[in-house]
């Protein structure tokens, strides 16, 4: 719902149109199948998704990123670091998004992997969506 509201907040930014969350039943479902999830994780994915989804500007395809967020956009820390980078590395993504906060996990990983990987420390979602949103292809739905 914060990645929502979030949009919502700066979805002008992103040329959507001011009543799109009446115009759009938007419901997300993140069953646990046979992966886990505990935590807001996937807020400053979810917001890219949303914002990407309707304003019609790709995602690339070559990054992830994980953190929390709060409704103002500030990117908040969160858990699994460890698992979230070498998951990364080892499905072949070498630029990862985290939070700024999290910056003292880097720590754990081992330099051989850390040396491969692109680490960007967030501090808002802004800063995320710079990088994430290939701008090129910018089209209003």
């Amino acid at each position: 719902k914060t990645a929502l509201s979030y949009t919502r907040s700066r979805g002008k930014e992103y040329g959507l149109p001011s009543d799109f969350h009446k115009r759009f039943d938007i419901h997300i479902h993140l069953p646990e199948g046979a992966i886990p999830k505990d935590g807001p994780s996937a807020g400053v994915t979810l917001a890219t998704a949303f914002i990407s989804a309707l304003s019609g500007i790709p995602v690339r395809t070559d990054m992830a990123m994980t953190g929390e967020i709060t409704l103002r956009g500030k990117v908040l820390p969160v858990g699994g670091i460890k698992e979230k980078l070498l998951a990364a590395h080892r499905n072949g993504i070498y630029e990862v998004c985290i939070p700024k906060e999290n910056e003292k996990d880097l720590e754990e990983i081992p330099d051989a992997i850390l040396k491969r990987l692109k680490i960007h420390l967030m501090e808002r979602v802004e800063e995320i969506l710079e990088l994430a949103l290939e701008r090129k292809k910018k089209k209003a739905r």
